[in-house]
C-alpha cells in the first residue's frame, strides 16, 4: 500500500529541499554552467543498484520543481514498492543543467529515504504472522523527522509518537526526579497527565517485573518494557493477562536487533519499537543514469 505523502510531509521536503539546495548551489554550478551549453537537453532515469524499497520519490520531484520549471518527471513505481537492480523507478527529461545541478540532491534524498524503508519491510517480514505492531522511535535526523516516519510507513511499519506534544511516556529519568522530588507513582503520574492533557495517550516506561507491577494498576494505556530480556517479556505478559480488561498494551524497546525480532515477538507483547529503523538504516544503493542527451 502506498503511504500518504500529505501536506505536513510536503511543507517538510519543501523546506529541505531549499535548505539542501542552498547547500549544493551557493554560487551556481560552476561545472556545468561553464561546460554544458544552455540549448543542451537530456534525459535519464533514477535506478537501484541493489534490491529493497523505494521512497522519497515525492521529494525527488520538488528538487528538480525548484530547479527549473521545464523539467518533466515520470514516476514509474510508487513510494512502498519493492524494486529490482536496473529497474527504471522514476524518468526526468529537460535541460541538462538543470538536470546535473539536481542530480546529488535528488539522490541523496532518495536514498536515503528507501534505505530506511527497505530496512522497515525487512524487519516487518521478519515478523511475518506475529501479532505484534512494528513502531519506530523519536531517533531521527534533526529536522527530518516527518519524511523518515513517512518512509517507515512506505516499509510497512507504524509510527509512534510525533513529538513531545502528542503522547505522554513517563520514561527513566522522569521518574528518578519524580521520586527525588517525592512526586507519588505511576498511579498519581498517570492521574496528573490525564487532568492536564485529557484525551492523549499515557506510556510508563519500566524496567523489571518490580516496576512492572506497580505501572499495570496505574491505568495507562501502554507499558514500555525497556531493555528486558525476553524471559521477563513473557513474564510481563502473563501478568498482565492476568489483569482484568482493559489491560494496557505491552511494548518492548531497546537494542532489539533483527535476529531478536521473532524471540521478541513469542514472549507475548503489543507492540516492538525500534531506533534503528531510523538512526542506522543503510541507504539504498541508487543511481542515476542518462541515455539521451541532445542540443536545441
Amino acid at each position: 500500500m502506498e503511504p500518504t505523502f500529505g501536506p505536513a510531509e510536503a511543507e517538510e521536503a519543501q523546506r529541505l529541499v531549499r535548505m539542501a539546495l542552498s547547500e549544493d548551489l551557493p554560487e551556481g554550478d560552476v561545472t556545468s554552467e561553464a561546460l554544458i551549453p544552455p540549448g543542451a537537453r537530456a534525459r535519464g532515469a533514477f535506478v537501484p543498484r541493489e534490491p529493497g524499497v523505494v521512497c522519497g520519490l515525492p521529494v525527488v520531484a520538488q528538487v528538480y520543481s525548484a530547479l527549473d520549471s521545464g523539467i518533466v518527471l515520470r514516476a514509474l513505481v510508487a513510494d512502498g514498492s519493492e524494486v529490482k537492480p536496473g529497474e527504471r523507478l522514476l524518468t526526468l527529461e529537460g535541460p541538462a543543467r538543470a538536470v546535473l545541478m539536481g542530480e546529488r540532491t535528488a539522490l541523496n534524498f532518495l536514498q536515503h529515504l528507501s534505505g530506511i524503508a527497505t530496512r522497515t519491510r525487512r524487519f516487518r517480514d521478519l515478523l511475518a504472522g506475529a501479532e505484534v505492531e512494528l513502531l519506530d522511535t523519536r531517533k531521527t535526523l534533526p529536522g527530518w523527522r516527518r519524511l523518515e516516519k513517512y518512509a517507515v510507513r512506505a516499509g510497512g511499519g507504524t509510527n509512534h509518537r510525533l513529538s513531545l506534544s502528542d503522547q505522554a511516556l513517563v520514561k527513566d529519568n522522569h521518574v528518578r526526579i519524580l521520586r527525588e522530588l517525592g512526586q507519588g507513582g505511576p498511579r498519581e503520574w498517570v492521574a496528573a497527565l490525564r487532568k492536564r492533557f485529557p484525551g492523549i495517550p499515557v506510556e510508563l516506561e519500566v524496567e523489571s517485573i518490580a516496576e512492572l507491577e506497580e505501572a499495570l494498576g496505574s491505568g495507562a494505556d501502554i507499558i514500555l518494557l525497556d531493555n528486558m530480556t525476553c524471559g521477563d517479556m513473557a513474564a510481563a505478559a502473563r501478568e498482565a493477562r492476568r489483569r482484568p480488561d482493559p489491560r494496557p498494551a505491552l511494548e518492548a524497546s531497546g537494542g532489539i536487533s533483527a535476529d531478536k525480532l521473532r524471540e521478541v515477538a513469542a514472549s507475548g507483547v503489543d507492540r516492538i519499537s525500534v531506533g534503528a529503523l531510523t538512526h542506522s538504516a543503510p541507504a539504498l544503493d541508487i543511481g542515476f543514469d542518462l541515455w539521451e542527451v541532445w542540443s536545441e
